[in-house]
């Protein structure tokens, strides 16, 4: 750690000096400080890595974890599966959903009302489908886009979760999801997810 914090140190006073000469500085060195381990690598069978942030950065990591351990790949699934989610919300105005899995989309949909030949497909009576709240339908078309390849997703919501998404996602094998928050009732409901 002494070692760590003197580099640290050094950077610091090296990138100080060449901003004052308006100069590059010939080498920076960025010091990281672990912030949790990993669930696994890349795969199940390797050794965990690790989430780190940078050292003496007030900012911390830009997301936090609410429950259970992350792997590799899911932090990447969530980091992509939000930016499709954000960048569907800002160009429709609808609320929006994604499924990833292994980086890549398994389903994306917006909040749009389902019609009956969907309410068939997706085994969700009329009644139902039209009490589902805009994030719970957005998540609802999203999953149900290739359904055998959500299976294990990551998902994003670009809106709050609410009670109703938080009980569809509870029937599903999912190993996380990503939003811009939670009610404390879809809390409560996700954090007995146990098993995806």
């Amino acid at each position: 750690r002494a070692f760590a914090l003197s580099a640290s140190y050094d950077s610091a006073i090296s990138s100080w000096f060449a901003n004052q000469l308006e100069a590059d500085a010939p080498i920076t060195a960025r010091v990281y400080k672990p912030e949790f381990p990993l669930k696994y690598g890349c795969n199940p069978h390797q050794k965990p890595a690790m989430i780190s942030s940078l050292l003496n950065s007030d900012d911390g990591l830009p997301f936090d974890v609410l429950n259970g351990v992350p792997g590799y790949i899911n932090l990447l699934d969530a980091a992509n599966a939000w930016q499709l989610v954000k960048e569907l919300r800002e160009a429709t105005g609808l609320a929006a959903a994604s499924s990833f899995k292994h980086v890549s989309p398994a389903g994306a949909a917006v909040a749009v009302p389902l019609k009956d030949v969907e309410c068939d497909a997706y085994e969700v009576t009329r009644e139902a489908a039209d009490a589902l709240t805009p994030v719970a339908l957005a998540y609802l078309r999203a999953r149900n886009a290739d359904p055998m390849c959500s299976f294990g997703d990551f998902a994003a919501v670009s809106d709050v979760v609410d009670e109703a998404t938080a009980l569809i996602l509870k029937k599903e094998v999912s190993d996380g999801i990503v939003a811009p928050g939670y009610t404390d009732e879809a809390r409560a409901i996700l954090a007995k997810k146990k098993g995806g």
